[in-house]
Formats: structure tokens, C-alpha cells, sequence
């Protein structure tokens, strides 16, 4: 039987951490897709180093409700 990977967990909350590319499977899978300009958006942002709070904001500024 091969040996399973363990999923990375936050040290400090104990939480699930999924990348980008295990998100994008599950939410295939319930019929939802990025465009191509939000991909783009997300390489730009990738390409330019920016950190995680950069991202959520420049992203929830223009794709949030």
C-alpha cells in the first residue's frame, strides 16, 4: 500500500492550508471556473512578488461583492 501524503496544516490555527492548484480541482468540480482575465490577474501578481495581503486586497477590490 503506498504511503499517503499528510495534508499541511497552519501551525497556529490547526487548519487545512489547500494551494492554488488543489483549490482550483475542488472548485472544478463544483462547476466553477476562473476567467481569463482573473488569471491573468493572479500571474501578474505571482510575477510581481506581491504578498497575500496585496493579493486579497487587489483581488476582493475588483472581483469582490
Amino acid at each position: 500500500m503506498p504511503k499517503t501524503k499528510a495534508a499541511p496544516r497552519s501551525a497556529s490555527t490547526g487548519r487545512f492550508i489547500l494551494g492554488r492548484q488543489a483549490f482550483g480541482k475542488i472548485s472544478a468540480v463544483e462547476g466553477l471556473r476562473m476567467s481569463k482575465t482573473m488569471r491573468d490577474d493572479f500571474h501578474a501578481l505571482d510575477k510581481q512578488g506581491a504578498s497575500a495581503k496585496v493579493r486579497r486586497d487587489t483581488l476582493s477590490g475588483k472581483y469582490g461583492k
